[in-house]
């Protein structure tokens, strides 16, 4: 796609990259270069405001982003930056969650090509989600915020461009999902009884980190009649408790909990550690095995998992996921009883990385998280 190169130049004769928005937005999409909103042109001036905010080689690839390993350059990535309507301070977390999308546990490729509805779940954590106004709160997996809406749709737009992810070619979902357009949120670490998800993964409180998660969206739990921790706790291992989601037939799944804000208070108070959540959930969100179809029972229960189900009966709970601690529970969200289960792909594995910043406020070197 030309979007490897600026747009300042006029990719089409008869444009005025400057003016004519409307016959601009119509090329981007005829060619594929779109997520099927309008996108911002992106001007030479404009990307290079962008790229005031990276110190690295502009043309030398942070990352090769799958199906097509596109060479993912900063200029590259400001390009689609840029489309997305980021601000340039936005751009080292574009940066940072390229980067760590493209490390190998991760299988970006997996999560590109596969016909599952799952996309990139992105965490951001420390001071740079105030910095830049990422919400946390009421509506922060929704609309209505600059920052999580636009950083979340340039690393989309980044895995279609340069990656090659277009749908029905490189990203073959069979329906899709809204996810795949932006899926972004700080963790409300202000209103979190317990410790924020990148000091769990091993960064100090003053890093400011992205977390990747190969993830569905969210599922609800509606619980606003439990006063206890483990009514609640109940609530969310029900709601994880499913058939149909990969979790569950793949042999290390690390799926994730959002507990919100006010179902964390109640947790936590009745004297739920973070690890005590996942050890409970890991222990009761289970189905018999004579809840799943006998084509499954025979095909992936007896196959993957051979020793544990040959000679069991029909009624053996099977867990949702295999180890406790392989469960991610992260804060988010405003007042209000709810929280939320998100399955992922299955075959992937969260990434945490440092967001290396240049100057401002929030000027972190990555070698000092490291």
């Amino acid at each position: 796609m030309s979007t490897n190169r600026t747009f300042s130049r006029g990719a089409h004769a008869g444009i005025d990259t400057v003016n004519d928005y409307v016959a601009i937005n119509d090329l981007f999409h005829e060619r594929g270069w779109t997520d099927g909103f309008p996108i911002i042109p992106p001007t030479e001036k404009l990307v290079g405001q962008m790229l005031a905010y990276c110190d690295r080689p502009w043309d030398r690839p942070v990352a090769k982003i799958p199906p097509r390993y596109g060479e993912a350059t900063p200029v590259r990535l400001a390009t689609n930056a840029v489309m997305a309507g980021c601000r340039p301070e936005y751009f080292p977390v574009v940066v940072a969650a390229i980067e760590a999308l493209c490390e190998e546990p991760f299988n970006l490729y997996g999560l590109q090509a596969t016909t599952h509805p799952v996309s990139p779940f992105i965490i951001v954590n420390g001071p740079i989600a105030k910095e830049l106004g990422i919400n946390s709160g009421y509506g922060a997996l929704g609309s209505g915020c600059r920052s999580n809406a636009t950083i979340g749709r340039a690393v989309r737009l980044s895995l279609v461009n340069i990656g090659g992810a277009q749908p029905g070619t490189g990203d073959m979902a069979t329906f899709g999902s809204p996810a795949k357009y932006s899926y972004l949120a700080a963790e409300n670490e202000a209103e979190s009884p317990w410790e924020p998800l990148h000091v769990e993964r091993g960064f100090p409180p003053e890093a400011s980190t992205v977390t990747v998660i190969g993830a569905e969206c969210p599922h609800n739990v509606n619980d606003h009649q439990s006063i206890t921790g483990v009514g609640i706790l109940k609530m969310i291992a029900g709601t994880m408790a499913t058939t149909g989601n990969n979790d569950v037939y793949n042999i290390e799944p690390h799926p994730a909990v959002i507990i919100g804000p006010e179902h964390a208070r109640t947790i936590a108070a009745d004297g739920y550690s973070k690890a005590d959540v996942k050890r409970y959930l890991f222990e009761n969100a289970t189905l018999p095995l004579q809840r799943f179809s006998r084509e499954n029972i025979e095909r992936r229960f007896l196959v993957t998992y051979k020793e544990r189900y040959g000679d069991a009966g029909s009624a053996v709970p099977v867990p949702m996921f295999q180890r406790a601690e392989d469960l991610l529970v992260v804060v988010i969200g405003g007042p209000g009883k709810h929280s939320a289960a998100v399955p992922t792909f299955g075959v992937t594995v969260p990434i945490t990385r440092a967001i290396q910043t240049v100057g401002g406020a929030f000027a972190t070197s990555v070698e000092q998280f490291k």
